[in-house]
């Protein structure tokens, strides 16, 4: 493994019995980037996370973690990564001061350097004042700064972060990512798995899971320059009908809600005129149809209900 990569897995796969939790997954982090896992609850995002944090021991495939292999230096994983998982590991009857300090002894920090480092992440996530305070006590995204704190206590070059921001408000999200940042122009490397979309853009690259597969994997812009066709919004009365009338229509490749709008990719964007008359032809109001730039969700819903298409036809085969 060259020396450049702060994670190198190849061909990954856990199974349980007959099922196949992690199918095949391949993929590489250069050291000091942020490496985004994206994909619904159930894709395998955190089983391949605990493989590559030597909690599990795949089935198949091989990983390799600052240069130690996965399978057999687990050990020496485990020194060298920070885990931070959704349900956060801390003990709510410690004050904030406390927990970070057994977390540091947990880790072997040296006690010569015990207190400067703590008095570090304090000031790095914004917990000056609630030193004393129970960790019961805390907000959701105070709870989610301590636990960051105590994931990287030790300083550890390689940062786990599984689900970090679920039930935690947009704005602490936002906030939550700028430390992400702080700490990637350090040197540390981060892999990420989220559900929210958004929090791709934070990313340098993405693999997107679905069904145990990376069905992605490439840098946000890449990704939507990859888009094949033209997306338009769609802002019209009655979309709930509007959504089954243009899905049968044979120009659409694809469409999807969006709160009350609707996204729908066509081949051209000369085909705007044909959606609005079909819609009309069907006694719904158009109020307005926009070409957009495909978000990171749009890509992603497109991806899978090609992957559901392909599904279909291999059951069918």
């Amino acid at each position: 493994m060259s020396a450049e990569k702060a994670i190198e897995a190849i061909q990954l796969t856990k199974r349980f019995g007959d099922f196949t939790a992690v199918n095949q997954v391949s993929f590489e982090i250069p050291r000091g980037e942020i490496f985004g896992l994206l994909g619904p609850n159930g894709a395998g995002k955190t089983t391949t996370i605990r493989m590559l944090c030597g909690i599990l021991e795949p089935t198949a495939g091989e990983a390799r973690v600052m240069g130690y292999d996965v399978a057999k230096h687990a050990e020496e994983v485990k020194q060298r990564i920070g885990y931070m998982s959704q349900k956060f590991s801390l003990y709510d009857d410690l004050t904030v001061y406390e927990n970070l300090g057994f977390y540091a002894n947990l880790y072997g920090v040296p006690r010569e350097k015990l207190k400067p480092r703590l008095a570090e992440l304090i000031a790095m996530a914004g917990l000056r004042g609630h030193e004393k305070q129970l960790t019961r006590d805390l907000s959701g995204a105070w709870r989610q700064r301590l636990a960051l704190a105590c994931a990287i206590v030790h300083e550890p070059p390689m940062l786990f972060l599984d689900e970090p921001t679920a039930g935690v408000d947009p704005v602490s999200r936002r906030e939550f990512w700028e430390m992400i940042y702080q700490l990637a122009g350090q040197g540390v490397s981060v892999l990420a798995t989220t559900h929210y979309m958004d929090e791709a853009e934070f990313c340098n690259v993405i693999g997107m899971m679905y069904r145990s597969r990376l069905i992605a994997l490439s840098d946000p812009d890449s990704l939507r320059e990859g888009v094949i066709g033209v997306l338009f919004e769609v802002d019209c009365q009655e979309p709930g009908r509007a959504e089954l009338v243009l899905k049968d229509l044979p120009l659409v490749q694809d469409v999807a809600a969006h709160g009350v709008l609707l996204h729908v990719q066509v081949a051209s964007e000369k085909q705007r005129a044909e959606l609005e008359q079909t819609l009309q032809s069907n006694g719904i109001v158009v109020e307005r149809i926009e070409r957009i730039l495909p978000s990171l969700e749009d890509i992603f819903v497109s991806l899978v209900d090609h992957e559901n298409r392909q599904h279909k036809r291999a059951d069918k085969d």
